[in-house]
């Protein structure tokens, strides 16, 4: 917490203000509905989404990380429900939400598997997960991410993590990141549309 804390409480927006791009592209082919941001840090997605008219509830450990997203949700004049939480001890009701995005949230396996469990019975039947993270490859880049192998992921774990959902994307491929300074470059990311079946 004291690492993300640290991160976010510059003023300048560690990660940008823009949404990320492929979250953007999915969501803008749903219709809105109510939309869960998993460790949304400093808000880009959460206030992207409740400007198209989402019911945005997000959660995240950092204090600075959230002050950032309600100036964000002020200066764009929208309201997101945003709470401290970890994410091992976040709870929602059942069948809550249509969509739950996790952009740049990595897990070490130890608890990999039970947090995706949970968004899974967070999620209402047909409701979608939208997953951008960085893949093992990632290692050999300079544009941000997490040191550790076991905190990234690989086709092979999210497919199995989500085996009872209708995968409908599911790719390991290099871009180029724009997202303020400390994701910037060639990137090795992982991209996942699932929808959870009735």
């Amino acid at each position: 917490m004291d690492y993300w804390d640290s991160r976010y409480a510059n003023e300048e927006f560690a990660y940008g203000t823009a949404p990320n791009e492929y979250l953007k592209a999915k969501l803008d082919a749903l219709t809105p509905g109510k939309i869960l941001f998993i460790c949304e840090g400093e808000g880009r997605n959460a206030v992207y989404s409740a400007k198209n008219n989402w019911v945005v509830e997000a959660f995240d450990l950092s204090e600075e990380g959230r002050k950032k997203a309600m100036l964000l949700a002020s200066e764009h004049d929208v309201t997101i429900n945003y709470q401290i939480a970890d994410a091992t001890l976040v709870d929602y009701p059942e069948n809550s939400f249509d969509v739950v995005a996790i952009i740049y949230a990595h897990f070490p396996s130890s608890i990999r598997k039970s947090t995706h469990d949970k968004i899974k019975h967070w999620l209402k039947p047909n409701g979608h997960v939208i997953l951008e993270v960085f893949n093992p490859n990632q290692l050999q880049n300079t544009s941000g991410g997490p040191k550790d192998v076991d905190m990234l992921y690989t086709t092979e774990i999210v497919g199995a993590d989500f085996s009872d959902f209708e995968i409908k994307e599911l790719t390991a491929i290099q871009t180029e990141l724009n997202e303020g300074k400390y994701h910037m470059g060639t990137a090795d990311v992982l991209r996942f549309l699932g929808m959870k079946h009735q």
